[in-house]
């Protein structure tokens, strides 16, 4: 059957309750069209929205094909944390995945190594499946030290995620190509999720069977040259994903 193909829609703090009603109106009876095809098996979709959203998303996709996730949580199961969001609460909502480790969240509200694996193991304890992102900066790309920054925190997350197959998956997304119009060429992005894979397995991880997303300026023309790379199994999509037309053609370019 082969890895798990994801593709996942990361709107950010974007739109409101008529943007996410007609976005949905497009991309539902396509993507399930797609999940009907050959691939059905390990091919999915998901989607993203923040958080005051996450209940009118659910009970649009409930029964689709598209899967819900959301984008953080709280690393404290619950108490007094005024404006958090549990897993558990996630997971009553009916999400199936949560993005941990953005490097907005890293670079913006001082979500470190070690914040992020606190919040991958209330994610795991909810029955949540954390998509763990990593990346370097563009200082860190040019001295040379993106392999020992990426090492460094997956590291940090390897040591609370589970060594069973479908419970996780990791996304590499190049600090320098998030929102900035850059992409990592096929040939970088495939050099560093192939770095990825073997830490993964020298951990003891079944690697060969984890999903490892890109993310850096995913869009519809270049999502086939990318994911037609050995160690690239779909993508994490910003700004395309708030236009049905640029996210359906990535998702179809997946396939």
């Amino acid at each position: 059957m082969g890895r798990p193909k994801l593709v996942v829609g990361n709107w950010k703090m974007n739109g409101d309750t008529a943007q996410a009603e007609a976005l949905l109106s497009l991309l539902i009876k396509p993507i399930a069209a797609m999940s009907n095809q050959g691939q059905a098996s390990n091919f999915q979709v998901a989607v993203c929205p923040a958080h005051p959203y996450l209940g009118l998303v659910g009970t649009r996709l409930a029964s689709s094909t598209i899967a819900l996730g959301a984008q953080n949580c709280a690393q404290s199961p619950s108490g007094a944390f005024t404006g958090e969001t549990s897993a558990a609460m996630l997971a009553d909502l009916k999400c199936t995945f949560v993005i941990l480790g953005h490097s907005e969240r890293r670079a913006l509200f001082g979500d470190t190594d070690s914040v992020v694996a606190l919040k991958i193991a209330r994610c795991l304890e909810a029955g949540l499946k954390p998509i763990v992102c990593v990346g370097e900066t563009l200082a860190e790309r040019e001295a040379g030290q993106f392999a020992q920054v990426i090492s460094t925190q997956l590291n940090a997350a390897l040591a609370v995620l589970p060594k069973e197959v479908n419970r996780f998956v990791v996304a590499y997304e190049p600090v320098w190509a998030i929102g900035t119009g850059k992409t990592a060429s096929p040939e970088q992005a495939q050099e560093v999720h192939a770095l990825i894979r073997s830490q993964l397995s020298a951990a003891g991880f079944p690697a060969q069977e984890i999903a490892i997303l890109y993310g850096g300026s995913v869009k519809s023309s270049n999502a086939a040259s990318l994911f037609s790379q050995t160690d690239i199994d779909g993508g994490l999509i910003g700004g395309a994903a708030l236009i049905a037309e640029e996210f359906i053609a990535i998702c179809s370019a997946l396939q």
